[in-house]
């Protein structure tokens, strides 16, 4: 188990399995992120180990799915997104709470508010504004990641639900708090979490096909194991033998099992059909994903994304006039 190679204290001892798993996998972001979790304890939360690494987000998202996949790290819920304030729960807002932040000129609040209102396509209730004021003012995001965190969410709720399905508030607070648990609070930090979601999204429902599986898209938990196989540099025909030799085993598919076959190779440096037929393992090849040589293409941007960077302008267009009027 993943947790009994963590020994925090002021020696940090490296199990010899460990070690061993991190030379052959020949990625150096991995290596380090291991490193900080050592010294970390285990507990893992991205946005701390961003700021240590002076990494971007979705890097360090990518070092912990290659953890993941070497049995270095639980890939779990928990692990993956851990909570926001540990002792703290959001405050009960009250009316009067919303109604002096609406009422404030020298808020982007009420501008907010009205981007939101107008990609939903109705009034926000007073629940709905509670929602939307946790976000802002608990988790502390700014507007325009509170906005980009809105049109994702619509943009998830059209594809899987049909045209003009739209997410409920406290499914938009959900993702926001996700976002800031992993450390996702800037501009560019929300941008290059959307590219790492697109394509994400895009390699799953390919992924998913080359499983056999076309009527539904991945679950949560499986949305993982396609992330940590993703990160570790497999092509489809490698993801396709696995899933055939699992089959040939279990008699259908195992996703555990499927990925206990990749993890193998993973740590022999086999990620494609070529180098596993060889049998490749005397000298490990870097996997594709951490060398940017073949990771696959965000999907290429369609009418939601047209849709939220105009919602992005109006947004900073306000804030430049509400920056200006305070001068």
């Amino acid at each position: 188990m993943a947790d009994s190679v963590f020994l925090p204290g002021n020696i940090l001892s490296l199990a010899a399995g460990a070690a061993d798993r991190l030379i052959a996998a020949g990625n150096g972001d991995a290596a380090l992120l291991y490193l900080w979790l050592l010294k970390a304890g285990g507990a893992y939360q991205t946005g701390p180990a961003a700021h240590a690494l002076r990494w971007d987000p979705a890097r360090t998202e990518a070092a912990l799915s290659l953890l993941v996949g070497m049995g270095l790290a639980e890939a779990n819920t928990q692990a993956l997104a851990p909570a926001l304030h540990p002792s703290e729960e959001p405050p009960e807002y009250t009316a009067a709470d919303l109604n002096r932040e609406l009422e404030n000129k020298d808020s982007p609040f009420p501008a907010l508010v009205g981007e939101v209102q107008r990609r939903l396509g109705k009034v926000l209730s007073t629940a709905d504004l509670k929602c939307l004021y946790t976000i802002y003012d608990f988790a502390g995001l700014p507007a325009e990641v509170i906005l980009l965190a809105v049109s994702w969410c619509v943009e998830e709720s059209e594809r899987k639900y049909g045209p003009g399905r739209k997410p409920r508030l406290p499914q938009i607070q959900k993702e926001a708090l996700r976002w800031k648990e992993r450390g996702v609070d800037t501009m560019e930090g929300a941008e290059a979490h959307l590219k790492r979601l697109a394509m994400l999204r895009s390699r799953s429902g390919q992924i998913m096909a080359l499983l056999d599986i076309r009527d539904r898209p991945p679950v949560a938990r499986e949305k993982e194991y396609i992330a940590a196989w993703v990160d570790m540099g497999f092509d489809d025909e490698a993801i396709r033998l696995a899933y055939e030799k699992t089959v040939l085993k279990k008699q259908s598919l195992n996703w555990p099992y499927m990925n206990s076959i990749l993890k193998n190779w993973h740590q022999k440096g086999l990620h494609t059909l070529a180098q596993i037929t060889a049998g490749d393992s005397v000298r490990p090849q870097r996997p594709a994903s951490a060398a940017g040589a073949t990771a696959p293409q965000p999907a290429a941007p369609g009418e939601a994304d047209r849709r939220a960077r105009e919602d992005m302008e109006r947004m900073r267009a306000f804030l430049r006039q509400h920056s200006e009027e305070g001068t």
